[in-house]
């Protein structure tokens, strides 16, 4: 199901018929266009939870969209503002921007986005589930919001101060397991609370052979996390232990962490000579973390390393992290000859995180570096031919702290990979490439990490006719990890086609359809917690996705054309958790005045996996009112 999620955001972008804006008139100080009315929605038969983590579209009043731009004849206080906004109205994604300009002054930008993040699908993380009980016991349902504004002073001379402010925050409510010193786990409820703000200015330098940023900023991040319980939990145990019932009665469960740092920032790229650029970048960050928690239960546990049963447990804790944190890239392309580029690459991250536990007077500390080099030769063979090479490698390695008396982690990193490349273009109306990269590591970090792969990239382009297009493209990666305790294997095969047909510029009719056809293999050992011994994890999926839109134009009503729309998108798979999904649509827009159109669509959506039929659902959607057009 979670294959079905990014196939449907790219879809609903697809499936979107913004009209284009017209252009501003030389008199007209407003231009643009809104777009809004009523969707109706039937009861969702079946899951209404796994309508809401898929689709999660309400009923009601809404602004679809709109976008307008304003022109100031006086140029008093702004030559031109914009402004645009889509799913107004209570819709899982709304966005707002705006954007003023007055030459040679300044320049402001302002966005907004409110996401919604639900997820309760009813077999996801549910131990639970052969007992009848529906209850996803790691869910959330959360709101974030992402606002900001940047202020650019002078923008296009030389120097270019600025200054930009963000706002990250989240709140919600969720589900997740509480833990005790015992051999049972607790679902209970989770109430969150976060915002990150980031403060930043600096300067741009632009001149002709030389551009620089020099920045500054800083952030300050809190979270807030409370975890509660009021009545009786028997907990996910479905036997006594050693004759006695675990069991949960009361919880408070809090933390809450403070955060705060500064960061100064720098980039440079150069153009010294005609044959060769530069470019280098350099943050350094020191961020302070501090963190309180609280823990109060009461019930029924056990502790496993004396077997002996309690009835109350109390926790106080407090610590401190200082993480200074450097990254810097830099690279040069040289071009010795008129065919001939070498492009160098060089990346490094540096994290290293020193910490203390009040309460028992320990510290520890995480150091994590990575590096990766590259060097790519890119050579003109013909005019019609463009070659490929190159090579990567990439080190690093990190030590993870000691807990519970255990002793520190060590993990290192080394790859070596190898990449090569065709452009070929053999007559105007035909190009294609292909790609490859393949690569060892004798030391890993994950046992799911890309050890002995390969990885293979394909794409054609051809113009059939002035007004029909046909894009393929291929994507193929395989992994193996032989260590006898992983024994991973991976393998990925992605194999689409899409075409655009747009007869006499498409201003009667257009079309546009893709296709692909997806597989994915995966299979490893792994530890089973309740016995520490290997079992084996294999996942399969073998999936068809299709989408398509049938546009064309009806005869002229009130002397402007009415439009008619068609089509849908579909996703089956079949392996080892089996889903479909549909989605058709049809769309009309009718003018019913000088600038307005009354515009209706229709959509079904239709989901079911045979393997968990309770996460099936259907419902239609039906929306419609009016686009006024300036």
């Amino acid at each position: 199901m979670k294959a079905v999620l990014p196939f449907l955001c790219a879809y609903a972008v697809l499936a979107q018929d913004a009209p284009p804006v017209p252009a501003p008139a030389a008199t007209e100080w407003l231009t643009g266009t809104a777009d809004f009315g009523y969707r109706w929605r039937t009861d969702v038969a079946g899951s209404f939870d796994t309508y809401r983590s898929v689709v999660n579209l309400g009923e009601g009043p809404k602004l679809f969209g709109a976008d307008f731009t304003i022109v100031d004849p006086s140029k008093r206080f702004f030559d031109r503002l914009a402004v645009n906004g889509i799913g107004w109205g209570g819709d899982p994604y709304t966005t707002a921007h705006a954007a003023a300009d007055k030459e040679r002054i300044y320049r402001f930008t302002f966005d907004y986005r409110n996401i919604a993040y639900f997820d309760a699908t009813p077999s996801f993380a549910n131990p639970l589930l052969g007992n009848g009980v529906f209850l996803n016991q790691q869910s959330f349902d959360t709101r974030r919001r992402m606002a900001g504004f940047e202020l650019e002073l002078r923008p296009g001379s030389r120097l270019v101060p600025y200054l930009h402010y963000t706002r990250d925050s989240d709140h919600g409510t969720g589900v997740t397991d509480f833990v005790s010193n015992s051999s049972n786990s607790y679902p209970v409820a989770n109430f969150l609370r976060s915002h990150t703000d980031n403060y930043r200015g600096g300067v741009r330098i632009e001149l002709n052979r030389f551009h620089a940023t020099l920045e500054q900023g800083g952030t300050v991040f809190k979270d807030d996390e409370r975890v509660t319980e009021a009545t009786r939990n028997n907990g996910n145990a479905s036997r006594p232990f050693l004759g006695e019932t675990l069991h949960l009665d009361t919880l408070l469960q809090a933390y809450g962490i403070r955060g705060a740092g500064p960061y100064t920032k720098a980039q440079v790229t150069a153009s010294p000579l005609s044959w060769i650029d530069f470019y280098g970048q350099f943050l350094y960050s020191m961020q302070h973390t501090d963190v309180n928690y609280t823990q109060s239960n009461t019930g029924e546990f056990v502790n496993l390393s004396s077997l002996l049963f309690y009835s109350a447990e109390q926790n106080l804790l407090a610590g401190a992290a200082r993480q200074p944190h450097t990254s810097g890239s830099m690279g040069v392309e040289v071009r010795p000859l008129r065919r001939l580029r070498i492009v160098e690459n060089w990346t490094t991250d540096r994290l290293h995180t020193a910490s203390s536990l009040q309460v028992a007077g320990s510290t520890q500390r995480l150091v994590d570096n990575y590096n990766q080099q590259s060097v790519d030769v890119i050579f003109d063979l013909t005019s019609k031919i463009t070659l490929r090479g190159g090579d990567r490698y990439v080190w690093g390695d990190t030590t993870a702290p000691a807990f519970y008396g255990l002793a520190p982690e060590f993990g290192t990193l080394k790859r070596h990979a190898g990449v090569a490349g065709i452009a070929f273009r053999p007559a105007a109306r035909l190009s294609a490439n292909f790609d490859f990269e393949g690569g060892s590591a004798d030391r890993f970090y994950y046992r799911t990490s890309l050890q002995d792969y390969r990885k293979y990239r394909a794409r054609a382009r051809y113009q059939a006719l002035p007004s029909l297009s046909v894009t393929w493209n291929l994507t193929i990666l395989s992994n193996d990890n032989p260590i006898p305790s992983v024994l991973y294997t991976f393998s990925s095969h992605d194999d689409g086609l899409s075409l655009l047909w747009t007869p006499k510029g498409g201003k009667r009719l257009s079309l546009l359809g893709e296709y692909s056809r997806t597989s994915v293999e995966s299979n490893i050992l792994y530890v089973l917690p309740q016995t520490f011994t290997s079992a084996r994890s294999f996942y399969r999926e073998n999936a068809h996705q299709a989408s398509g839109l049938l546009d064309f134009v009806l005869p002229n009503i009130r002397s402007r054309a009415a439009h008619v729309s068609v089509g849908g998108a579909l996703y089956t798979a079949a392996g080892t958790r089996p889903t479909s999904f549909y989605q058709p649509l049809a769309k009309l827009s009718l003018p019913v005045a000088k600038h307005a159109d009354w515009v209706s669509e229709w959509r079904w959506y239709g989901f079911a996996e045979p393997v968990f039929s309770l996460e099936g659902f259907r419902t239609t959607q039906l929306s419609t009112g009016l686009r006024v057009t300036r």
